[in-house]
């Protein structure tokens, strides 16, 4: 994938990142990270082991976040550090490369968290979070301009893997399992662009912007027909006279 490859240009290592927050105030309550080095043509080279922490909040977790990660406040209570604790531990996991890093998370959720426990916990290091912030990936941002399901709706990452024929780590919603689902994907939308390809094919057929003739031409692609210039005339005169 081009874009894909031009995001992570000149990068020896990445970090797949997923956080868990607070229901309401959106503060970390777990992070999850899988330090990978990279191939020259940006593939994994090697997935390093990875690194855990429950981070503990300042505001209640939310029923519904305790039922979808298992994360309740008696765990953090027990278990949880403050979120200025976990952030210098996290940079050390990454080691001296932290700021030559990309930072590869699922959507922009995380950067809200990182965001919302800074407010919360101000006497953190900002400088950490503000490196996070300049060099994140959102995965999910650049999937989704080639991969939808038949609806042109969104994937979830469960669903996307499930598309890529990757095994779920359980239990879900687990930061680790996650991260490393993240890595795992990651590394599939270089080995299996076919798949891509097809899903981008589909992506296009069902966009509403897409002008008719241009759209014709693809369901006759599809159809496995032939098409050349005198095709794309013969449906701009169906649209123009």
């Amino acid at each position: 994938m081009k874009k894909l490859k031009k995001q992570i240009q000149g990068r020896k290592q990445i970090i797949f990142l997923d956080l868990e927050g607070t229901q309401f105030t959106h503060e970390m309550i777990g992070i999850g990270a899988v330090k990978a080095t990279l191939n020259k043509d940006g593939t994994i080279k090697k997935l390093f082991p990875g690194f855990k922490k429950y981070v503990l909040s300042k505001h209640n977790v939310g029923r519904i976040v305790e039922e979808l990660t298992g994360i309740t406040s008696d765990l953090l209570a027990k278990e949880g550090l403050g979120f200025d604790e976990v952030l210098p531990q996290f940079k050390k996991y990454v080691g001296s490369n932290f700021s030559k890093s990309k930072f590869v998370t699922f959507g922009t959720h995380d950067l809200r968290i990182l965001k919302q426990s800074l407010l919360y916990t101000p006497e953190a290091d900002h400088g950490i979070v503000t490196t996070i912030l300049k060099n994140n990936l959102d995965l999910s941002g650049l999937i989704n301009q080639y991969v939808k399901d038949d609806n042109n709706n969104t994937l979830s990452l469960a669903n996307l893997c499930k598309l890529f024929n990757i095994a779920p780590i359980e239990p879900l919603h687990d930061p680790l399992n996650d991260a490393l689902m993240l890595a795992y994907l990651y590394n599939e939308l270089f080995k299996n662009t076919d798949i891509v390809k097809e899903r981008y094919a589909q992506v296009l057929l069902n966009a509403n912007n897409v002008a008719r003739p241009i759209k014709k031409l693809l369901q006759k692609i599809k159809a496995g027909e032939s098409v050349n210039y005198d095709d794309l005339y013969h449906y701009l005169q169906e649209e123009i006279e």
